[in-house]
């Protein structure tokens, strides 16, 4: 299928070629029929991605701040390399779109396979949307109007903010797209409407929308005039403008006690007098209507109760659609471009070099065909020759730009086929590391003859699901922690590896500190030692907010199961044990955070009698260095001070173990795993300390729960897996 893309890091525009998404639980596959270029938002995203990278610091200077926190405690030229591959990343362009339902994802009952809807789509031949950003079209309403839906509901938030009653005056200050709209929207509402801009033509444009008066640069003492000396009930600001000027208007135009609402973008340097004296209300809307930007709404698909809630973006979008389906607002004015999507790069050229009047500019989209809905596509790469092909599940930040580079570099390795749900991304990463297929199904990756070993690199609640796919098709299995979320799953995969035959595949967690220098220097200088060891390790994690999917327990499983794992598994390696009882107790109070699993102590006992403690803490500062280990025993000490350096002490004397840059072992553990598949042999890390740590970390959660300390010994299935259940499996 075809995507218009941008690229971050100059706003160069390229319409690719990708593979088709695949559609996702609560998600909708829609097959576009027409797009709407929003040219003031779309506009300013090239803007800034034009601009030099000193400008765009300029322009984000909280963006500036992580970096150089992170240049701090990773490095500068680990730093550098990330920032460049996240300005490479490739935007999506677009949010306006209609088209038809091909397919739903589980979870979905509103929408059915043929039904026509609008929603908050890309510039793309399909798109997979959350189920509440979706609408469908009345009959009667055709696909070029119904690719407003989405502005149409940005206005109708401001309008519904405003109050406005039957035969009080508004404000609209700008008459771009949203503020034409939002004339309608007032009109059919009974307001009288007065309407300024700097173009004549968007000002007389207003009028035929429905606007009583509209000029070009409307004073207050005007809006007093019009109004009999009351002044505008509302103001509706929906300007693009770094200028005060609208807000300065809109403060002095408004009458005592009404209302002003900021749907555009303008500058806020606001003057506190007139609205002191005017007693005016001051509210910014924000997007579509409440659920924009909650998780929970708009992924997780979990809806307000009408009760509650009357109008939220979802219904905002279908009231919109309702008021064109009964003639009472006519978008079609509006239109006055139409490019196909082959020719996308012709309208935003028109956007861009401003030589003539434009508004509305819709893209159309062809009638799905088979060479638009393939979800797998040649990357058209010559494939790295290596005796270990290995293909991919998951393109995000942590594959592309610490996993994949480092294991595409290596020689034995052979890239084949790349998959992402949404395919871009997929697609992209692909032409990169020299990939030779992209793709969005994942069956495509277990089914590839050339593959030797599945990477999964997806999201925590996949990760089981996934290894049992690829032990089952006889495939090696790289997977990033965790192994799984569930004592269950963990069971399953058990018995999945019993099941296979005697080649049995190779499974691996990405358990990467175990490989890390200073980790091995620590272990090779406490290997005399025959007597139980303490250890300690400190996690200055740092605080993430209680809704990033990481903090979800059916998506990430929390960041115990999800990160603290890397710490047990270190402890395992450590004291040459596995674990087998643990005790988890973590903040609480009146003063406590909504999430307190993350600020929580682990006492681990090894089976050698070897005890650690885990201090999982979120809630420091993160400039303060992330890791440190320290381990004493057998009259010895041992401490990794953020794997930059190891340090040991023994017979009275300090000695320098291991040190240089932050090394925390990802490329040392992905040399373990391939050398393993091309050598054979026992596997980088046993199943037994696999399981140990996966078990271990599940069990933690559950200890904080319960208040008590957990035997792993005492799970049951944790010492063998039952007949009965490899035979289920199997």
């Amino acid at each position: 299928m075809k995507q218009i893309l941008q690229n971050v890091r100059n706003g160069d525009l390229s319409i690719a070629q990708l593979p088709r998404p695949q559609v996702q639980p609560g998600h909708v596959l829609v097959a576009s029929r027409c797009s709407l270029i929003s040219a003031g938002t779309e506009k300013s995203a090239r803007d800034l991605a034009q601009k030099s990278l000193f400008a765009k610091a300029k322009e984000r200077p909280d963006q500036v701040r992580r970096t150089l926190q992170k240049m701090r405690q990773e490095g500068i030229w680990t730093t550098l390399q990330q920032v460049r591959e996240k300005l490479d990343d490739p935007m999506p362009m677009g949010y306006c779109s209609a088209g038809v339902v091909i397919a739903c994802g589980d979870g979905v009952q509103d929408f059915k396979p043929g039904d026509r809807v609008a929603s908050n789509g890309s510039h793309a031949d399909v798109v997979c949307v959350p189920k509440n950003l979706c609408a469908k079209i009345p009959d009667g309403v055709d696909f070029d109007q119904a690719a407003f839906t989405v502005l149409g509901a940005i206005a109708m938030q401001g309008v519904r903010l405003s109050k406005v009653t039957l035969g009080e005056t508004v404000l609209v200050v700008g008459l771009g797209l949203v503020g034409q709209i939002t004339v309608a929207l007032l009109k059919a509402a009974g307001a009288r409407v007065i309407g300024t801009d700097l173009d004549p033509a968007k000002c007389e444009l207003a009028k035929q929308m429905g606007a009583t008066e509209a000029r070009v640069g409307v004073r207050a003492a005007e809006v007093e005039t019009l109004t009999g000396g009351l002044g505008a009930d509302a103001v509706l600001i929906t300007a693009s403008t770094k200028s005060n000027a609208p807000i300065e208007l809109a403060a002095n135009a408004v009458r005592q006690k009404g209302r002003v609402v900021l749907v555009g973008v303008v500058g806020l340097e606001l003057d506190r007098r007139p609205f002191y004296f005017r007693e005016a209300e001051f509210v910014v809307s924000c997007s579509y209507g409440p659920g924009r930007y909650d998780p929970q709404y708009e992924e997780g698909g979990h809806d307000y109760p009408a009760a509650y809630v009357r109008w939220t973006q979802q219904r905002n979008m279908q009231a919109v659609l309702d008021l064109m389906g009964s003639g009472r607002l006519d978008v079609s004015p509006l239109i006055s471009h139409r490019f196909a999507i082959d020719e996308a790069t012709k309208a935003y050229d028109l956007i861009e070099k401003g030589e003539q009047p434009y508004l509305g500019i819709l893209l159309d989209y062809p009638e799905a065909g088979s060479s638009r809905l393939a979800n797998t596509i040649s990357l058209k790469t010559e494939a790295k020759s290596g005796s270990i092909g290995v293909s991919c599940l998951g393109a995000g930040n942590f594959a592309r730009m610490v996993l994949l580079p480092r294991l595409c570099q290596l020689a034995d390795v052979s890239p084949q086929v790349i998959c992402s749900a949404g395919g871009g991304s997929a697609a992209h990463v692909g032409k990169k590391l020299g990939f030779a297929a992209a793709t969005s199904d994942a069956t495509t990756v277990f089914n590839n003859d050339s593959t030797d070993a599945v990477f999964v690199i997806t999201q925590h609640h996949q990760h089981a699901e996934q290894v049992l796919s690829g032990i089952r098709a006889g495939k090696h299995v790289f997977v990033e922690k965790p192994l799984c979320m569930r004592t269950d799953e963990l069971l399953e995969i058990e018995a999945a590896l019993a099941a296979s035959p005697n080649d049995t595949p190779i499974v691996m967690v990405g358990f990467n500190r175990r490989f890390s220098p200073a980790a091995v220097a620590v272990r090779n200088f406490l290997s005399n030692i025959i007597e139980p060891l303490t250890v300690s390790i400190r996690f200055n994690a740092g605080a993430i907010p209680a809704d990033h999917w990481t903090q979800d327990d059916e998506l990430g499983g929390g960041r115990i199961i999800g990160e603290a794992c890397h710490a047990i598994d270190l402890a395992t390696y450590l004291t040459g044990s596995p674990v087998v009882r643990v005790f988890a107790e973590s903040i609480g109070g009146p003063l406590a955070p909504q999430i307190t699993d993350d600020q929580c102590f682990i006492t681990l006992r090894h089976a050698n009698g070897s005890l650690s403690n885990v201090a999982y803490l979120a809630g420091g500062d993160k400039a303060c260095p992330k890791e440190r280990v320290e381990v004493i025993g057998g009259g010895r000490v041992a401490i990794i001070d953020d794997f930059r350096v190891a340090e040991g002490w023994f017979g009275g004397k300090k000695r320098k173990l291991w040190k240089g840059g932050q090394d925390k072992g990802h490329s040392d553990e992905l040399v373990a795993f391939v050398d393993t598949i091309r050598r054979g042999g026992e596997a980088p890390i046993s199943w037994e300390d696999l399981r140990s740590t996966t078990l271990a970390a599940i069990l933690a959660v559950q200890s904080l729960r319960e208040g008590v300390p957990l035997d792993l010994l005492g799970w049951e299935g944790a010492t063998s897996v039952s007949d009965e259940f490899i035979k289920m499996a199997g």
